[in-house]
């Protein structure tokens, strides 16, 4: 029986990590571009790692996720912004990697109360919610004037706009990570204990 844990969890793990490459090399799979920014569906697949396998594994594929990202902004940036914020690791891997580590716990928290639909859903908006929060706050701390100076705002404004961001962005995708949650993880979960 244990084989069989070890099997799927390592089956899931690698399917997962694989969506999440696929996700940054097919255009419009994992991000949907806008001008100036680009709507992420990747956090959903982090997130489920973090529901299905724990905040370990959830932590690993939002990190291979991050680094990605990181190659990616010297490579072939997704946007004008993203050769100069997500170079920094800080900005591009430890937003993705706390997506796994916030999701996962949250799961488990409820998990552990019986609220296991309620634990998919709020571990979804959670999780979307740390990278947008923690990207665009990071962006906003440590990149100010450059970030103000790309999108042809003032400095005063550049918060209000990040902020209009996280609205126009961030809800949206939260709301999609915690309707998408529970109707990929509930079965995947099922599937583990059969």
């Amino acid at each position: 029986m244990q084989r069989r844990s070890n099997a799927y969890h390592i089956s899931v793990l690698a399917v997962l990590m694989a969506i999440v490459i696929i996700q940054n090399i097919v255009p419009f799979f994992g991000y949907i571009p806008l001008p100036g920014l680009s709507i992420t569906t990747i956090h959903v697949t982090v997130i489920i790692a973090a529901v299905v396998l724990g905040p370990r594994d959830g932590a690993i594929v939002g990190g291979i996720w991050g680094i990605i990202d990181w190659i990616r902004a010297f490579v072939a940036p997704t946007s004008a912004l993203a050769p100069i914020v997500f170079t920094n690791p800080l900005i591009s891997v430890v937003p993705r990697i706390l997506i796994g580590v916030v999701a996962g716990w949250i799961f488990i928290w409820f998990q552990k109360r019986q609220h296991r639909t309620l634990g998919f859903t709020l571990a979804g908006v959670a999780g979307a919610l740390t990278n947008t929060i923690l990207v665009l706050g990071l962006i906003g701390l440590l990149y100010s004037h450059q970030a103000a100076g790309f999108y042809q705002i003032n400095l005063s404004k550049l918060m209000p706009y990040l902020l209009a961001v996280v609205a126009s962005n961030g809800v949206p995708e939260a709301i999609l990570a915690g309707i998408l949650t529970p109707l990929i993880g509930t079965p995947l979960l099922r599937f583990k204990k059969a």
